[in-house]
């Protein structure tokens, strides 16, 4: 792991082109670099073109039989989905027409259940980036006529979600009625990513409106702090940004003893109904939503959550270089399963520094697409071959997502190549009349007749990021005004001051230590010492700084109602973590016998650190110690085979 003063590395390579060499690969040249850059571009117009004559304004576009289907809401998905892909192609008419045409026409006052996880990442994030753009001089895309239109439509939108978030956990439901909230029929179990992969949108509205009207919610707390373990019913005033990261502690708190997280859970009870951990299906976006809001916002108890949730997942789901499916109690190997969308970990590991394993990870996955072509929804590791009901290839951006970052990161030859590689199965297997199709069965080149509207704003936006860094980088991302982070939809969010400078503020029920009454304590944090807070300050502002000083003569101020330390506390109480037990078979959870030895995990992440060994473990922090006999389960002899070939290559 990476010392604590490297934490500000993932800045410098996010944003700067540091560690960058200018090296081309032998196979793709840079002139060869801009001619794919511009067939990428014509193949998102033909794609954009066949919605816009044939399908619009319904969701998507059938590109068969050229036609038009609702699948989210029937609000033009396709189009909202494309705005900052438009922008980011200098496509300054079509912006603005689309822009224009939401702002007059689309309306959320509709009888529809809509997917709380689809409408944010999609619509939401959709309109706010857009919105970024169009009323910004800087981004060289601003429209002259736009008067917040798509931000009022984005706040309207979120208003009519928030009913979703009141439940006993936080954890929202799955879906919600725009004009009549939730069901009382509707489902109780929602999936974790579907719960925790909303703070980047949620946060950034709140932080553009500066929203003065907060709806009075009731809700049951369960409190763990300076050794108190009490409930309490508390009425809390809360916002966008904070019903999102309650949902996101909701979800935490109820890790297992090792820092794993399930696929489902109960919205109500908080109970785990599939209790499979992995980084795939379900669960993925919870770890890139945690880094990447701790970027965007600077909010350090997000850092701290990734870094022990980070830590887990290569201790318990890394097998070299794959990754497999574990109880998350026991770490008992549960599915030797490559999904497709496991693709996007070793573009969040560039994020987070952890660069080695990221390639290695990528050469496997980038396997399973040379041999097919495409990546199958699922790939079984023991029988190395595709998992039968999962064949299909939705046109899915993940693994392009990870080419792109890591080839923004190296600069290495190979990134390129794979990306020739993949615009080529697509141009060659995925188009058809009026866009690209869905491929039904990888093994046999299937089309099916729908195209998902990721495929525009994500897939096509990466590919063409991949070429256009290697040809010389003109556009937005690159060379503009701000640094940007992606969202999960590969939406173009931008690190401003309005949005990343960190502000004291009052933070969720039970975060920090109440006293005793309202007024005012001072004294020093003497657990401020730890290396783990030491790693977090150090890549905080000045302002920050001054905030968590780690100095014994600083003071850290605390109360009841602002922003502090309980002293003597690990950094998980500290930060308002609480660990709730569950009420598994004794079977199932580990045994609460410690090994003598701790073997850390010997990752090179900037952002995910070990405690040095000069620092004293808290008896707190033993829930939580990486058990050495728990580690992820070894694949058997002939799996281990491929994971041998895919190691060989040259990285």
């Amino acid at each position: 792991m990476g010392s604590a003063n490297k934490t500000p590395l993932l800045i410098l390579l996010l944003f700067s082109d540091l560690f960058i060499c200018q090296i081309l690969s032998e196979g793709v040249t840079k002139e060869e670099a801009k001619h794919l850059r511009d067939e990428v571009r014509k193949m998102f117009y033909h794609a954009f073109g066949g919605y816009m004559k044939h399908a619009f304004p319904h969701d998507e576009l059938k590109p068969l039989s050229c036609e038009g289907e609702d699948t989210l809401g029937g609000y033009a998905l396709t189009l909202i989905d494309s705005l900052d892909t438009l922008a980011l192609l200098g496509d300054r008419e079509s912006f603005s027409a689309s822009v224009e045409w939401i702002g007059k026409n689309l309306r959320f006052d509709i009888n529809k259940t809509v997917s709380v996880f689809e409408t944010t990442i999609r619509i939401l994030g959709g309109l706010l980036s857009a919105h970024l753009i169009a009323s910004d001089y800087n981004t060289g895309m601003r429209i002259p006529s736009y008067e917040d239109e798509l931000l009022h439509l984005a706040e309207d939108l979120a208003r009519r979600m928030l009913p979703a978030f009141d439940t006993p956990t936080g954890i929202p439901f799955g879906s919600v009625n725009l004009v009549h909230g939730v069901d009382e029929n509707e489902s109780k179990i929602t999936s974790t990513a579907g719960g925790g992969t909303l703070t980047l949108e949620f946060g950034m509205l709140s932080r553009l409106t500066n929203d003065p009207s907060k709806r009075l919610w009731a809700r049951r707390s369960r409190i763990n702090c300076c050794g108190a373990n009490f409930s309490m019913l508390g009425l809390l005033w809360v916002v966008f940004e904070e019903v999102t990261k309650n949902a996101v502690l909701g979800l935490w708190a109820r890790r297992s003893r090792i820092n794993l997280v399930g696929a489902h859970i109960d919205v109500f009870s908080g109970e785990w109904t599939q209790k499979d951990a992995g980084i795939g299906t379900s669960i993925d976006s919870f770890y890139e939503y945690l880094l990447k809001a701790y970027i965007l916002f600077g909010d350090e108890e997000y850092l701290f959550i990734f870094q022990e949730a980070y830590r887990a997942a290569m201790l318990y789901l890394h097998n070299d270089p794959w990754y497999v499916e574990v109880n998350m109690n026991s770490a008992t190997l549960v599915w030797p399963l490559f999904n497709s969308l496991q693709a996007f970990w070793p573009g969040l590991q560039v994020l987070a520094g952890d660069i080695e394993p990221a390639i290695k990870t990528h050469a496997a996955f980038f396997s399973v697409w040379k041999r097919y072509g495409f990546t199958p929804e699922g790939f079984n590791l023991a029988t190395f071959k595709v998992q039968q009901g999962q064949k299909s290839y939705p046109l899915r951006p993940e693994l392009i997502e990870s080419t792109y970052w890591l080839y923004k990161a190296t600069r290495n030859p190979r990134f390129l190549d794979a990306g020739r590689d993949m615009l080529a199965s697509l141009q060659y297997a995925a188009r058809c009349t009026c866009g690209y199709c869905h491929i039904s069965d990888v093994e046999f080149h299937q089309q099916e007749d729908h195209m998902e509207s990721f495929f525009l704003a994500e897939t096509v936006k990466y590919l063409w990021l991949l070429f256009d860094l290697a040809a010389g980088p003109d556009n937005l991302v690159e060379n503009g005004p701000y640094p940007y982070i992606f969202s999960t939809e590969g939406h173009l969010l931008p690190a401003t001051p309005q949005v990343s400078l960190v502000s004291e503020h009052c933070s969720y029920l039970g975060a920090y230590c109440r006293s005793s009454n309202l007024r005012q304590e001072t004294f020093f944090s003497e657990a401020a010492r730890d290396s783990a807070a030491t790693n977090i300050s150090e890549s905080l502002t000045n302002t920050d700084a001054k905030i968590l000083s780690l100095s014994d003569s600083r003071k850290s101020r605390s109360s009841g109602l602002i922003k502090g330390y309980c002293p003597g506390l690990t950094p998980a109480q500290r930060y308002g973590i609480s660990y709730v037990a569950s009420d598994d078979s004794p079977g199932e959870e580990l045994s609460s016998t410690e090994p003598d030895t701790v073997v850390q995990n010997a990752s090179t992440a900037l952002v995910v650190s070990n405690q040095s060994s000069d620092s004293p473990a808290s008896d707190a922090d033993d829930d939580h110690k990486p058990r050495e006999d728990q580690r992820a389960p070894q694949l058997d002899d002939e799996t281990s085979q491929i994971v041998n070939v895919t190691s060989k290559e040259e990285v």
